[in-house]
């Protein structure tokens, strides 16, 4: 393995200065609720207007769109929403027997409220609001709010408004970054008090997501987007060129790689780059530029197998394959978040509208954790019922086991049932 191109700076940063700015925040809105909040919205969102978006707003949004984007975001939303409830067909309830006796089950429950956070500021996030608010609606989470920085002077756009409404969004908040967390997680504004909070964001929103993790489930705390590239002698340059690309213009820390077993194909690539990157309008060049300056490499492989244990070691979020034998490639690969198979998809499909979701684990995570699915805002619970006669050798086991470990309660709560369900039984 060798590195033709190595990142000269890693994602990670210091996070000292901002947990103690979050924590203040969200502090401070626990205490002081709605006029907390509105104070932070009229500070870091420049908002001061209204924050509930009535459904007036919600026509008008929908009426201000033209036809060709609402067919667009209705693609991508039905797209989405069939996967999600593929997905929902494969989380079960079922019933077995243990032994005798003794039945024992799972039942699958949604979570009664989630909160939807839907990115702003450079971007207009649709595909956000489609990833999210979709797949908490076939879950069958039965309160859905959602939030997203408002523009000063104009509120939440209106391509993320209707998406929202279109999506399920039972109430929809014109406020952002940790204020907009702290809103929902608290139950303000006629929100129902969060049971989970989905979706990307910035260093603020994942920090207070962070932060809030046990008072409320979270999907994940997500860091920078990142993307690698699998590409062999058979892959086309200009295309990893751009789909390497395509992902680096998330921002100046999104680390992109390539992995190849062709060094023709990586010098092409290393030559394509930068002119791609200086193609882009601003700020889009900037935050490429930077991503690759500073975050990218390219590393040079012997063979597939190689690649894929290199591939394995990164655990990247977005994993794009362009090589031979794809089938192989699905069956060895064993850590990303989501996996592109073939020059024929890309990156960018999996972001806006094929629909498995895009809310992905990134730095790593995707060694041990996946994505959004409908399973996030579900409870897997068990449940256990058994007769008397199953009881039996369920409690003497019990009694000696919890004695055994010094646990003489527990040892009871089994003897009191061998006392009343079997008054003439041996002593145990």
């Amino acid at each position: 393995m060798k590195y033709l191109k190595r990142a000269a700076r890693t994602a990670e940063a210091d996070q000292s200065d901002v947990s103690a700015a979050v924590q203040k925040i969200l502090s401070e809105i626990k205490i002081n609720g709605e006029a907390a909040a509105r104070c932070y919205a009229k500070e870091f969102d420049k908002w001061d207007g209204e924050i509930v978006i009535s459904q007036e707003q919600r026509k008008a949004a929908a009426a201000f769109l033209p036809d060709q984007l609402k067919a667009d975001i209705h693609f991508a939303h039905d797209n989405v929403r069939r996967f999600a409830e593929a997905q929902l067909a494969t989380a079960t309830d079922f019933a077995v027997e243990i032994l005798p006796g003794l039945t024992a089950g799972q039942k699958q429950i949604p979570v009664s409220s989630a909160g939807c956070y839907v990115p702003g500021g450079r971007y207009s996030h649709v595909a956000s609001a489609i990833m999210t608010i979709t797949t908490a609606k076939v879950a069958g989470v039965s309160h859905i709010a959602a939030c997203s920085p408002p523009r000063p002077g104009v509120g939440i756009p209106a391509a993320i408004v209707y998406t929202m409404d279109l999506c399920g969004a039972d109430i929809i908040l014109n406020m952002g970054g940790v204020q907009g967390v702290a809103a929902i997680a608290n139950g303000l504004f006629g929100v129902r008090k969060a049971d989970i909070l989905v979706g990307p964001g910035n260093q603020y929103v994942a920090e207070a997501k962070r932060i809030l993790f046990g008072q409320i489930g979270i999907d994940m705390v997500a860091g920078p987007t990142d993307s690698m590239v699998i590409a062999d002698t058979t892959a086309d340059a200009e295309l990893v060129a751009a789909d390497l690309i395509g992902q680096a213009e998330h921002g100046w820390n999104s680390p992109v790689w390539l992995v190849s077993s062709d060094a023709a194909l990586a010098a092409r690539v290393m030559t394509l780059v930068p002119e791609l990157i200086e193609a882009l309008p601003q700020p889009n060049r900037d935050s490429a530029r930077a991503a690759w300056a500073d975050f990218a490499e390219i590393i040079l492989c012997a063979d597939a197998e190689e690649m894929a244990t290199v591939a394995d070691d990164y655990a990247p979020e977005h994993l794009h394959v362009q090589a031979d034998d794809l089938d192989w490639w699905l069956n060895r690969l064993r850590a990303y978040g989501s996996l592109f198979l073939g020059e024929e998809t890309t990156v960018a499909f999996g972001d806006k509208t094929s629909g498995p979701n895009h809310v992905l684990p990134t730095s790593g995570a995707a060694r041990y954790t996946g994505g959004l699915s409908v399973h996030k805002f579900m409870k897997t619970v068990t449940w256990q019922r058994a007769t008397r006669a199953a009881a039996r050798p369920l409690a003497e086991a019990t009694a000696r086991i919890s004695r055994l470990e010094g646990m003489e309660g527990h040892a009871r709560t089994a003897d009191i049932r061998l006392t009343k369900f079997f008054p003439s039984r041996a002593s145990i």
